[in-house]
């Protein structure tokens, strides 16, 4: 019997929230069981070697019951999981985070928390496996497993999530769903009364349904998971915080230390009689011996070829000498598309996609095929209008190896899949989302479509590089930035409407310092400042005034947070002009520091209009001549 093992796993999540005085007992207390049967009897992972690239992925969704992993990790031996980081949980320092976060420790597969996201990462992370396994035939083939709660699958991010995945066949997708009908605020039956094997069947899905503490009918559920023929999801009827004597079955028990009292009754009920982060020897040993069982597998594992790095500058500098002979006037959005056929074709791990919008974001190459059950041999995802589940689903490809994901929908849709951009850069993954339509610019499809506060929200989230390009060149420039940022993920903002060509030459790549002088002037009383479709505006109004008598600098800053990482002398030798404007077709937020005390800021005040775009631009004051207006009126 497993119970001895289940119960190691109840008591070091119970003394770990009780000596940290906060956590969430009830889910680890609850879902040991299927825990401890997964762990010891099917998972196929290495302690010793934890990225092993064909391991089984582990997700808990359910991040809150963080308790869980972090008593597994222990328990089969993580290296760096130690008695003394579960005693430290929840504390500064600690690898044991309050929800589990990727990168803190080994065998955290992704950060968890937000509910939803972990079930999404995790079709991602099935997604990629099946892509690898066409790639690489007999060196890959693992299974992701999922333990999701309630929560997870209120989140209508989980809806995406599923039905993508069930579209697809993604058989190698195991989600162990929690059971326990209760929530925070009680019971589940206060806000939902779906039935979720039928969701999850309507979907695609294989489904069984279990006493999740049945050792026997949690082994059989396991053993037909592995063999099914779609993503399956097994129904695990819990108790939450179960062996508490008066708080389990109860919401008292899912985000609240349990007390002495309680934990004593638990003790007893559980018949563990052991001290605080007491496991005895026997039961240690045999858990560890489980983190043993798949070294056959790992001595036979036949490995695949792995591109740890990217090495795309001869072909970044040949495509660059080419846009520099044919000058062309094009949507930068366009620029984006024709630069990946050339990318694409350099660097077959990267995977395109869009969220129905292909024909607009310009995201697949001529060579590209889809990806579709059965054969996932292609590079391109149709992911539906699904742009929450699409950001996740990156993450989990990015997270899982192998490829490097990127996929698009209009910039106004950040709002839409804002926090899996916000993991991402949390998780420091490479996932780039092509966002166009960056603007008033898009025109007639009016101020539900034109973002304006979505470059200043995007620029506030830590360690994301939002960049938005004025021409063909440094449209190039910012992929090549994307590409070589390991431990960022990256915005490209991208215009509908066309722009000039304005760089003639030059083999550095200028954009990578956020900000440069594009066009100077002799002993500038003036520095423009802009971004995107504006820096032609810029140079316009730099003309204008020229034949004024006024010199003007006008400089490019396609990415603010690069631009913020230069020298304090590089900056101030291209913000050299006392008197600053910044033009954006977008509000004004951000752009403070730049501008000084007496700058001008030439962009949106609120929302669009559904207007053609020139007029758009007249209508709002994003002109040549306002710029030169407000310049003399200053000066």
């Amino acid at each position: 019997m497993k119970l001895p093992l289940a119960n190691a796993i109840r008591a070091l999540s119970m003394d770990a929230v009780e000596k940290a005085n906060s956590g969430h007992p009830g889910m680890p207390m609850g879902m040991a069981d299927v825990a401890t049967v997964l762990f010891t009897e099917f998972l196929k992972f290495n302690p010793k070697d934890p990225h092993w690239p064909d391991r089984d992925r582990f997700v808990l969704s359910a991040g809150h019951g963080s308790m869980l992993l972090y008593s597994l990790l222990y328990l089969t031996g993580y290296p760096d999981m130690t008695l003394d980081e579960i005693k430290n949980f929840r504390q500064w320092g600690a690898k044991t985070a309050g929800h589990p976060e990727f990168g803190h420790a080994t065998g955290i597969e992704t950060t968890t928390g937000p509910l939803g996201q972990g079930i999404t990462n995790a079709v991602g992370m099935a997604l990629a496996e099946r892509m690898l396994a066409a790639r690489h035939p007999g060196s890959v083939d693992h299974h992701t497993y999922v333990i999701a709660g309630d929560g997870c699958l209120m989140e209508g991010i989980s809806q995406e999530a599923i039905s993508f995945a069930g579209h697809l066949k993604l058989n190698k997708l195991i989600v162990l769903w929690d059971d326990n009908s209760i929530s925070i605020d009680g019971a589940v039956e206060l806000s939902s009364s779906e039935d979720q094997l039928k969701r999850f069947q309507a979907a695609g899905w294989n489904t069984l349904a279990i006493d999740g503490h049945n050792e026997d009918q949690i082994r059989d559920a396991l053993t037909k998971a592995q063999k099914s023929d779609k993503p399956i999801m097994i129904a695990c009827k819990t108790v939450i915080g179960y062996g508490a004597p008066k708080k389990a079955g109860t919401s008292g028990c899912h985000g609240s230390p349990l007390g002495a009292e309680e934990i004593k009754g638990a003790r007893q009920k559980l018949n563990w009689s052991y001290e605080p982060f007491d496991i005895p020897a026997d039961i240690l040993a045999a858990w560890r011996k489980a983190g043993e069982r798949s070294l056959d597998a790992y001595k036979a594992w036949k490995s695949y070829p792995q591109k740890d790095k990217i090495d795309i500058k001869e072909a970044v500098a040949k495509y660059k000498a080419e846009l520099f002979a044919k000058q062309p006037k094009e949507a930068t959005r366009q620029s984006s598309g024709n630069a990946l056929e050339m990318l694409c074709a350099a660097l077959p791990e990267l995977i395109g996609g869009s969220a129905d919008l292909t024909g607009s974001n310009l995201t697949k190459t001529k060579a590209m095929q889809a990806v579709k059950a059965p054969d996932y041999s292609g590079s391109y995802i149709y992911y539906g209008i699904r742009e929450h589940a699409m950001g996740a689903i990156m993450n989990g490809i990015a997270l899982h190896g192998g490829f490097i994901p990127y996929s698009g929908t209009f910039l106004v849709f950040t709002d839409y899949c804002r926090p899996a951009i916000r993991l991402s850069a949390l998780m420091q993954q490479r996932v780039i989302y092509v966002m166009t339509h960056d603007s008033i610019g898009l025109g007639e499809d009016g101020p539900t479509h034109q973002p304006v506060e979505h470059l200043a929200s995007l620029r506030v989230i830590p360690n994301l590089l939002v960049m938005r390009p004025a021409d063909a060149v440094e449209t190039l420039e910012c992929w090549q930035i994307a590409l070589e940022s390991t431990t960022a993920p990256s915005i490209l903002a991208l215009s509908r409407q066309a722009v000039p060509a304005i760089r003639k030459d030059g083999s550095e790549n200028l954009s990578a310092k956020g900000g440069y002088i594009i066009s100077p002037a002799e002993n500038p009383k003036v520095t423009i400042m802009a971004t995107g479709t504006e820096v032609a505006i810029a140079i316009e109004a730099q003309a204008k005034l020229k034949a004024e008598g006024i010199a003007a600098d006008v400089v490019s800053l396609p990415c603010f947070e690069l631009f913020d990482k230069q020298p304090e002398a590089y900056k101030k030798s291209v913000l050299r002009a006392k008197l600053r404007v910044g033009v954006e077709a977008a509000l004004k937020q951000g752009w403070e520091s730049y501008l000084g005390e007496n700058g001008i800021f030439i962009g949106m005040e609120g929302f669009g209009a559904s207007a053609p775009a020139p007029e758009l631009y007249k209508q709002f004051g994003i002109t040549a001549d306002n710029i030169v207006k407000k310049v003399k009126e200053r000066l």
